[in-house]
């Protein structure tokens, strides 16, 4: 018993001396996604954005709030359990493009809420082409978008998509943006209503 103890505890060595070699000299090491945008890591609180902005890389879970084209901090983030761009209700998937923050809730059931304008005009036209939405549907989606408001979030392509909190931890959401609670409690007060944000894939 004694023998396969030693011979067990001496694989582990073995094991963990290869693993901290191939570290130490180069071994090749798991990708991690890579943001198109900066990302800036900081414990600083958020401060006032004289001209604020929001992008989104999914693939590395990272939210970042600009100051123009300074970025002033990231945020872990959760997505949709889906893959892929938003295409219609139900997919669980986080819409890709440019968007607003067209509504902001305060009383909202995750923490706090800020509504994003999907589906967008691109959207709509997608929508249309596919036979998913009516030509109504479509050009009250796109009035909406041109006065600045909240599309309506009814049709087939799905809506109600925010940047909220309850987690960062997993993809977990229906095809929303979900941060620590914390996060969203520094994040809501700096973000007007109108504040574009770019969701990256």
């Amino acid at each position: 018993m004694l023998r396969w103890i030693i011979i067990g505890e001496l694989a582990v060595v073995v094991v963990m001396v290869g693993y901290l070699a191939h570290r130490r000299w180069g071994g090749p090491r798991p990708a991690r996604p890579k943001c198109p945008f900066a990302v800036r890591w900081t414990t600083d609180a958020l401060g006032v954005l004289r001209q604020p902005r929001v992008k989104v890389c999914k693939s590395a879970h990272v939210m970042t709030v600009f100051d123009g084209d300074r970025p002033v901090k990231s945020y872990r983030a959760a997505v949709g359990g889906g893959k892929g761009d938003k295409e219609r209700e139900g997919d669980r998937c986080t819409p890709e493009g440019e968007f607003t923050v067209c509504v902001k809730n305060p009383d909202s059931d995750y923490v706090l809420s800020l509504g994003l304008s999907y589906p967008n005009a691109e959207d709509a036209a997608r929508g249309l082409r596919d036979g998913l939405i009516g030509r109504a549907e479509h050009d009250e989606i796109v009035r909406a978008i041109e006065q600045g408001g909240c599309p309506p979030w009814t049709t087939a392509l799905g809506g109600e998509i925010m940047i909220h909190g309850c987690g960062a931890g997993r993809d977990w959401t229906l095809g929303c943006i979900a941060l620590e609670d914390d996060d969203i409690r520094e994040v809501y007060p700096a973000v007007p209503v109108g504040t574009p944000v770019a969701i990256d894939p």
